[in-house]
């Protein structure tokens, strides 16, 4: 049995790639998830993992992932699959993104507040959210679970955990602030209450709550925000877009030039070695798939492309194993030499 923790990225609806990987993962009665830390989609993804385990164990955590992608739109139309079968990913997100009603409606993001809409706004997550079991989901068994949201005020990361997780909590790690009115959460360590918006800006997703020395040594980041793009974007849409995705990878290669840096003055001797000289990295990934996909398809939850995601996902988890299943509890199987050389 391979023990292992799971870092789950935020991306909109490309979560649905997330979804695919740990329904493989799920499949793999070798394969234990130990701890999970979430952000945006990725705690969506985490609190259904979690509450399924511990209602039906392995088969109950692929039925709460399905509910919950079901719920966000992943239903088989066989009118959109029929016609779309023809195009692949990238062909139908250059579609959605020129579409005249999406190119309308990112307009009227940038140009009105979420809070203008007075007293008719309503969450659009927050029934979603609200049919996770929350007894199952802030239970001591079970993999451990860690959320993290951004603090308005100070733009300092905050992790829920435990009986801190919430539906509010849940809405704060996936508040993009150009969509979703803040959401306020009494914090215990400021004393008041605090306004949160997506935990992106801080840690998407953050990596030192798996360093607990109760949890086993690889982290697996389920990386759907490419880190790579060959071509400079040239449209005020794909400018848009890498900039949303430099920001919301920032926090992740932050942390892992800081894991980086400490391993490396542990192999030379100025440090003493102790936990961190034991963190494994391991990365799931399609980024061939997501450097063809835009902002269209992160902000429409459209049923033919969340399915199609499902299956990337499950195919890069099944190459990721095939590679690396060997790797876990031995070495990283991420180059942090290379990656910051």
């Amino acid at each position: 049995m391979r023990r292992i923790n799971l870092a789950l990225q935020g991306g909109g609806a490309h979560g649905a790639f997330t979804w695919g990987v740990l329904d493989y993962l799920l499949e793999r009665d070798d394969i234990e998830i130990a701890g999970i830390s979430g952000t945006s989609a990725g705690a969506l993804n985490g609190a259904a993992l979690k509450a399924g385990l511990l209602r039906g164990g392995r088969e109950g955590a692929r039925d709460e992932l399905d509910r919950l992608w079901t719920r966000m739109g992943a239903v088989e139309n066989p009118v959109f699959a029929d016609w779309l079968q023809f195009f692949d990913l990238g062909q139908i997100s250059r579609g959605m993104a020129h579409s005249p009603v999406f190119a309308a409606a990112d307009i009227w993001t940038r140009v009105l507040s979420p809070y203008a809409s007075g007293s008719l706004y309503a969450h659009p997550l927050r029934s979603v959210v609200d049919a996770f079991d929350f007894d199952r989901v802030c239970a001591d068994d079970g993999p451990a679970l860690f959320i993290c949201a951004t603090r308005v005020r100070s733009g300092k990361v905050r992790i829920f955990k435990g009986r801190e997780i919430s539906t509010d909590a849940i809405l704060a790690s996936a508040c993009l602030p150009t969509l979703f009115r803040a959401i306020e959460i009494d914090d215990p360590e400021t004393g008041q209450t605090e306004a949160y918006w997506d935990g992106g800006y801080t840690g998407n997703p953050a990596l030192f709550p798996l360093f607990d020395s109760a949890l086993p040594e690889d982290i697996v980041i389920v990386n759907i925000n490419p880190l790579e793009r060959d071509a400079v974007p040239v449209t005020a849409q794909d400018i848009q877009n890498r900039i949303n995705e430099i920001s919301f990878n920032s926090s992740l290669l932050r942390e892992l030039r800081a894991i980086a840096f400490v391993q490396r003055l542990l192999e030379d001797g100025t440090l003493k070695r102790g936990r961190m000289a034991r963190v494994l990295l391991h990365m799931i990934a399609d980024d061939a798939l997501m450097n063809d996909l835009s902002v269209a398809t992160k902000t429409v939850p459209h049923p033919v492309v969340l399915t199609r995601l499902k299956r990337a996902g499950r195919a890069a988890a099944a190459r990721f194993l095939d590679a690396h299943r060997d790797d876990i509890g031995a070495r990283s199987s991420i180059d942090l030499a290379e990656m910051f050389g």
